[in-house]
Order: C-alpha cells, then sequence, then structure tokens
C-alpha cells in the first residue's frame, strides 16, 4: 500500500482511579455503546453515512463475524509444524494458512507481504505488513536478491501464507547488502509471507508502465470484485481485492496527480479503505481498522464514514473518549444520520 500514516492512539490501560471517574462521567455514553450496538449495525444498512467518495462502499455491516488474526511476530520466525516441500535445491516451504484458486504463472504480476530474517541471528531486516506496503513481483522479472522468494511465490496460491527458508545463494548472495536492507555476507534467509493475489498479464506489464486510466480501471475492477466477495460474506478474500486495489494507488502514483485524475483515483482509493474497514471490523482487528480509516482521514478529515467506523473501532478497544470525539465530529456532518445520532 504504499502509503505509512502515523496513527495516534489512546491509551487502552486507565488505572483504577481514573476509570473511576470516567465510568461516573461517561457512564451514560457507555451504556449507550454496550445497548444499542446491534441497532447502530441494522441502521447503518438503512440509513447509512452520506457517500462523500464514491457509491460503490460497502455499506452493510450486519453480517456474520468471521475471526481472524494478522500474523505475529513477537519472537521472530513463526514456529510451523507443515510437511516441508522443497521447491528448489536452496529453497524449502511450509504452509502456515491455506491459499485458494489457481497458481501464478511466469510474468504474473504478484501482490504480496512478507518478513525477512537472517537465519542465523534470527534478525529481522524486512517487514512490509509493518510499513503497510505490498510489495509487487513481476515473476520471471524479479530481482536477484529475490529469486528464491519468487521461487517460493510461484508454488503459492492467493491467501496462502508460508513459511521459505532460502539459501544465500538464491538471496544477498556472497557479499550480502550494506545499505538497505542491510543484511550480512552469505546470510540464509527466512521469509514469512503471504501471496495477496496476481494479475495474469502477457508481457508482465507492472504498474509504473501503466497509464494513469488504465491503473485506475484496473483498481476499480478489484475493488468492484472485493464487494461481490464481501456480500458473500467471504472477508479476507475481499480484503486481498481491497488490497490489490489499493496496490495500484501508491504514494508515488498518489503524489503525481492533480485535478480530475486525482478525484478519479480517491473515489475508488478511498473506497476500499472504508470497504477494507468494514471487514476488519467483522474480524474484530480494531487497531487494522482504525489505521485504515485514517488514511481516509489524511485525504478528507470529514469523511463521515471514516469518522464513524474509527468511533466503533475505537469503542471496542475501549478507547471512550476517542471514540466520543470521532462520533461527535461524524454527527457535525450527518446530523439526520439515526446509527451516527445514537452513538453520539
Amino acid at each position: 500500500m504504499n502509503i505509512e500514516v502515523h496513527i495516534c492512539l489512546y491509551t487502552q490501560n486507565w488505572r483504577k482511579t481514573q476509570d473511576n471517574n470516567k465510568l461516573l462521567q461517561l457512564g451514560g455514553f457507555k451504556k449507550t455503546l454496550a445497548t444499542s450496538k446491534i441497532m447502530v449495525e441494522l441502521e447503518e444498512q438503512q440509513s447509512p453515512p452520506a457517500d462523500q467518495n464514491g457509491n460503490d462502499e460497502i455499506i452493510t455491516e450486519g453480517a456474520s463475524v468471521v475471526l481472524g488474526e494478522p500474523p505475529q511476530d513477537e519472537n521472530g520466525p513463526p514456529e510451523v509444524h507443515s510437511d516441508v516441500e522443497v521447491l528448489h535445491e536452496k529453497v524449502t516451504k511450509q504452509v502456515i494458512k491455506e491459499g485458494h484458486g489457481q497458481k501464478p504463472s511466469t510474468y504474473s504480476t504478484c501482490f504480496l507481504h512478507y518478513r525477512a530474517w537472517t537465519e542465523s541471528t534470527q534478525h529481522k531486516f524486512e517487514d512490509t505488513w509493518h510499513e503497510q506496503r505490498p510489495l509487487e513481483l513481476v515473476l520471471g522479472k524479479e530481482k536477484k536478491e529475490m529469486t528464491g522468494l519468487a521461487i517460493g511465490i510461484s508454488s503459492m496460491k492467493s491467501g496462502e501464507r508460508a513459511l521459505l527458508h532460502v539459501g544465500w545463494e538464491l538471496g544477498y548472495g556472497k557479499e550480502g547488502s550494506f545499505s538497505f536492507p542491510n543484511v550480512p555476507q552469505m546470510a540464509n534467509i527466512i521469509y514469512e509471507v503471504e501471496l495477496i493475489g496476481f494479475d495474469e498479464t502477457k508481457e508482465g506489464k507492472p504498474h509504473s508502465e501503466m497509464t494513469v486510466e488504465e491503473r485506475i480501471g484496473t483498481a476499480d475492477r478489484r475493488k468492484m470484485d472485493g464487494n461481490a466477495l464481501f456480500k458473500e460474506e467471504k472477508l479476507e478474500e475481499a480484503m486481498q481485492q481491497y488490497e490489490m486495489a489499493i496496490a495500484y494507488m501508491g504514494d508515488d502514483f498518489m503524489f503525481q496527480l492533480f485535478g480530475k485524475y486525482r478525484d478519479m483515483a480517491l473515489a475508488v482509493k478511498n473506497p476500499c479503505h472504508l470497504n477494507m474497514t468494514a471487514c476488519l471490523i467483522k474480524l474484530k482487528r480494531f487497531d487494522e481498522a482504525i489505521a485504515q480509516c485514517s488514511i481516509v482521514l489524511v485525504e478528507d478529515e470529514n469523511n463521515v464514514k471514516a469518522l464513524f467506523r474509527r468511533g466503533k473501532a475505537r469503542a471496542e478497544l475501549g478507547q471512550t473518549d476517542a471514540a466520543r470525539e470521532d462520533f461527535l465530529k461524524a454527527c457535525k456532518y450527518a446530523p439526520d444520520d439515526k446509527a451516527i445520532v445514537h452513538a453520539c
């Protein structure tokens, strides 16, 4: 997602004395959130906040919840107990999560998240999840140091997450890398990688070679595919489509756009972030939902849906003051919206 946003989150752990005081002062607000959550969900379908960025945002939030967790790395590479598959003399793979559909072919444009550690020291030197920047990799045209990673990706299906062990010969080589990322000499590499999805193209055409209209059009098709999957309650698959759509409109691309072209891009990009938020709230991944809303609010500080959904996510995390601030601001710009007024 070529997007860096610094998000200030309010602390979730209140001191007991502060907690008691706030509960006394805001008891009515918390009670409203607790007792009317289902009503808010249903009312949002009937009277959604005004759509300021296009008409294709997902507004239905009454489907069943599907639990899911993002990958964690507090203790280095994850422990995986699945069978080891030898893909190459220098590349092995263990599946962490199964994917779906077909595997990418040569010249497919693949979108992936990964973390990378040196095998000997367990030093993490790259993390696209943390940076919210999916990597775009064209199979058959990857950089030399990505050869082992590309071999692993070519064996994966969309949505699959796996652990790869790559020998130094297919990584950063004998010399290593002394710039960014900093990788020692002859370092074997461990990758935790997830294939978000891929586009099949005959020439392996990267984003940088597409016209503005091609990139926006391709992103819009991905968004529509994501909407269809959302309606089928396939939330993880829907998010993959939204994330691929967003990848077409990273910072480097958006900085070049002005006037109608920037408006066209934002009319696709912002709804994708908001639809990602709807998925993440259902998956109870509230911190990530807050991050997606905050990305939209950087571009449009008065976006009602972003304010309302961020408020809902903050309320779920116990960030009562921050949630109330979002709800009140949303209410200011949508005073006739029943769900928002009820939350205030």
